[in-house]
């Protein structure tokens, strides 16, 4: 069934141009109350010292009119004072705190140590998150085929995964270890390279969570982006709103480690910030729980914890002052495992799971296509009677099932054990028994 050599790169954007968030015209537009935007600046100052008034539109992403009305509004307040000028205008101006200013900067910063780009309300997140959702989406069957085309897959699967990818709902993958179901779920994610704007931080009533995570959120150049060899002044600024990222479709992998603490809000004492938890920072994406049911947590509360988002697209998260506030649960979810489902959780559950895949091991003649491409892969010179060796003395003889992945690891042990003895790999008898004689568990 499936597992080769090495994925293909991401596919990349669909040709279309993604509807993108634009730059706001007031303070109004922002959704923010111009004190916060002051504070920001304050905190900007206190932790990275005097700055200009154009460095410090670059580093909170507002335009420099809806800034510089703000240092306007600091300066007469005395809160702020201008040390010196570098350069024309107001951008050239160099900020620095006044006495008054750092003290009102330290009262901001017990509030929260948030310093970065402006943050966009919550509202304003889940209006966009919708706007931009994955039910948009569209694979169309030719490419998926692209996709898979170098797996060795049936094509009955593709059938089945297409409206499971188009439905971006939920998707159960389940089948023995080593048949791919994780690369298969990869791969998935990977047809979900379109662009996507994401926020750098969310404002909840104040309270501020961080959304990007360059950990997951890989960023997408900007159309017709100028070149870094040229001066500041020449380069083309985004033409979106900057407190927006310009963002491949997030894929979030999560496996064994996961705790039903890391699905809530992750609240830093010290900070007073909150990091997002997983299933938001998969909005727009994909998230995969591999190895379902190996969980730190039981696979039923994992589950009774996603109901609701499953059936409605909406969590809700908890501040640590006890309010709750809605988010989008907009990704397609997959669960990947080699466990029995009808063991892990029960029917009503995985009638919450709208789709279920199986992942056969494979049968000889895709075992054998599977072992030819690993060796080219590897440069090494197939030879079929190495399939045969290894079904006779290892699946027959032994009772060991054939597994998608067997192919790729005997070929890395022969190459391995030639490159130790200095030798060019080939899969000659002798070889070819060394190498499995150190994968395979002698029974």
């Amino acid at each position: 069934m499936t597992v080769p050599a090495t994925a293909s790169a991401a596919h990349a954007d669909s040709g279309h141009r993604p509807i993108a968030p634009p730059p706001p015209e007031t303070v109004e537009d922002t959704g923010l109350l111009p004190e916060a935007i002051a504070d920001l600046l304050l905190k900007t100052l206190y932790v990275q010292g005097a700055r200009s008034g154009q460095q410090l539109v670059e580093f909170i992403c507002l335009p420099f009119p809806l800034v510089d009305e703000q240092l306007m509004r600091l300066q007469h307040a005395r809160l702020i004072e201008v040390r010196r000028t570098v350069g024309a205008g107001r951008g050239g101006y160099i900020f620095e705190l006044s006495s008054a200013g750092t003290e009102r900067a330290r009262e901001a910063m017990l509030a929260n140590q948030y310093v970065g780009p402006a943050p966009v309300p919550i509202l304003q997140y889940n209006a966009w998150i919708e706007r931009q959702s994955v039910r948009n989406l569209h694979v169309s069957h030719a490419q998926l085929a692209d996709a898979f085309s170098d797996l060795v897959i049936d094509t009955s699967l593709l059938d089945t995964l297409g409206p499971a990818v188009n439905s971006a709902r939920s998707l159960f993958i389940f089948g023995d270890s080593g048949n791919g179901k994780t690369h298969i779920a990869e791969r998935i994610a990977g047809l979900f390279g379109q662009v996507f704007y994401l926020p750098h931080a969310v404002d909840v009533n104040g309270q501020i969570m961080v959304v990007y995570d360059p950990v997951y959120h890989q960023t997408a150049p900007e159309p017709e982006a100028t070149s870094d060899a040229e001066p500041d002044w020449l380069r083309r600024l985004p033409e979106h709103d900057r407190r927006f990222v310009r963002v491949r479709r997030p894929v979030v992998l999560t496996g064994g480690e996961l705790t039903l603490e890391q699905l809530d809000l992750q609240y830093d004492e010290y900070t007073k910030m909150y990091q997002a938890p997983f299933q938001v920072k998969a909005n727009g994406g994909v998230l995969i729980v591999d190895d379902f049911g190996r969980q730190r947590v039981p696979p039923r509360d994992l589950l009774n914890r996603w109901i609701v988002p499953l059936e409605k697209r909406i969590d809700y998260l908890t501040l640590h002052t006890g309010s709750k506030f809605p988010v989008p649960f907009d990704c397609l979810l997959i669960f990947a495992t080699n466990l029995d489902p009808g063991s892990l959780v029960e029917e009503a559950f995985l009638r919450r799971i709208h789709y279920k895949i199986n992942m056969p091991s494979p049968e000889r003649a895709q075992y054998e296509e599977i072992f030819r491409r690993c060796c080219a892969q590897r440069g090494i010179p197939f030879v079929p009677a190495a399939v045969e060796q290894v079904y006779r003395d290892y699946y027959e003889a032994r009772g060991i099932r054939p597994r998608g992945c067997h192919p790729r690891d005997i070929t890395d042990h022969v190459t391995d054990i030639a490159r130790f003895r200095l030798t060019e790999p080939e899969l000659s008898a002798e070889l070819i028994e060394d190498a499995c004689r150190t994968y395979f568990l002698d029974a």
